[in-house]
């Protein structure tokens, strides 16, 4: 985590989170918010340039504080396979620090994915041209670079929900996505997903989606995996991902013909030629008869994403989709809607 933003999320991980093969480690300018992170390790940077007080929303001054110390950020990554980067971007410190930790990150040999947050747009011009300035600089240093604009939460909170609740939706995004994929590689596998699976898919990736959904009842799996690819959180569809890695997890009920269901409408929604890699397995901390889809979408072409920019789905806070918007998104929806069509079209013309 790095920065005041990166740092709270990390703080909320490492509170939640089970899997024992993960490390936390807060970097930070600012030495009294580093006080109140609760990673277990924590990098302060820039001591001589800062004194310990922030940046003041002064990139250059974040990237130099990571300058400062780069050889005692390389040596706690040391041994990692996978690094994953989490910043608000718009500040000093988490836009000017994050490419430089991304360099030494790469400079191991790690896998280097960045989940970040843009700014609200009520924060102001400066700290959206700061987060763009950024995400370029970010962008060409990770493997894959996931973007959580704070703006799509309005979409899934309601009007009276207090401010700290509301970020606290924001940091369970980051933490759901961190998760999602270090579950695919950790969890045993009835089929089993790896890291080098992973590393396949997110390798020189460059834009990624993640997308998590839960279902249950008798549709559960068409449930979960909708609610994974639908999302008011989602910017973009994972249409036309030309790599994609997707895993099913449920109880011992879970069936063939569920994994066989969610593949289907995964399978319809990305690139014909996509590398699609997939598992399976059981969750125990899952509620009984619940069905849990995770996957990540990459290789989108410029044209599929918004100004260059990935997006994180997560459906754990989503609504049900419009009707308009799974007729766009859900190539299954469409297919029905043409048999429809071309049905009364048939009777029209005997009539």
């Amino acid at each position: 985590g790095v920065g005041g933003g990166g740092g709270n999320a990390v703080s909320r991980m490492q509170k939640d989170f089970q899997i024992k093969s993960v490390d936390f480690i807060a970097i930070n300018t600012d030495a009294q918010d580093l006080d109140f992170c609760v990673a277990k390790h924590k990098i302060y940077i820039g001591k001589n340039l800062t004194r310990g007080l922030g940046t003041g929303m002064n990139p250059e001054l974040g990237r130099q504080a990571a300058e400062e110390n780069r050889s005692e950020i390389i040596e706690s990554l040391k041994g990692a396979d996978l690094v994953f980067i989490t910043a608000g971007l718009g500040g000093g410190t988490g836009s000017g620090a994050s490419p430089i930790i991304a360099e030494a990150a790469k400079e191991i040999g790690a896998l280097t994915v960045a989940i970040v947050t843009k700014p609200f747009v009520f924060e102001g011009a400066q700290r959206s041209k700061i987060a763009q300035e950024a995400f370029i600089k970010l962008k060409e240093k990770v493997d894959t670079l996931i973007v959580i604009p704070n703006d799509r939460i309005f979409s899934v909170i309601k009007k009276e929900t207090p401010m700290m609740k509301a970020f606290e939706y924001i940091d369970d995004v980051l933490r759901y996505s961190v998760q999602g994929i270090a579950e695919l590689i950790a969890m045993p596998g009835i089929i089993n997903v790896d890291f080098a699976d992973v590393r396949t898919i997110m390798r020189d990736a460059g834009s990624a989606l993640v997308g998590i959904g839960l279902g249950s009842g008798q549709e559960r799996a068409i449930t979960a995996v909708n609610q994974a690819v639908n999302s008011p959180l989602l910017e973009v569809s994972i249409d036309g991902a030309k790599g994609l890695l997707f895993a099913v997890s449920g109880g011992k009920d879970l069936r063939l013909n569920e994994i066989n269901d969610v593949a289907k409408i995964i399978g319809e929604s990305v690139d014909p030629s996509a590398r699609i890699i997939f598992g399976a397995y059981h969750d125990r901390k899952l509620k009984k008869g619940t069905i849990k889809v995770i996957l990540i979408a990459t290789g989108f072409n410029g044209s599929a994403l918004k100004n260059g920019e990935s997006s994180i789905i997560n459906s754990l806070f989503s609504k049900p989709p419009m009707a308009e918007e799974v007729a766009v998104r859900n190539p299954v929806i469409k297919e029905s809607e043409a048999a429809v069509a071309e049905k009364n079209a048939k009777e029209n013309k005997k009539d």
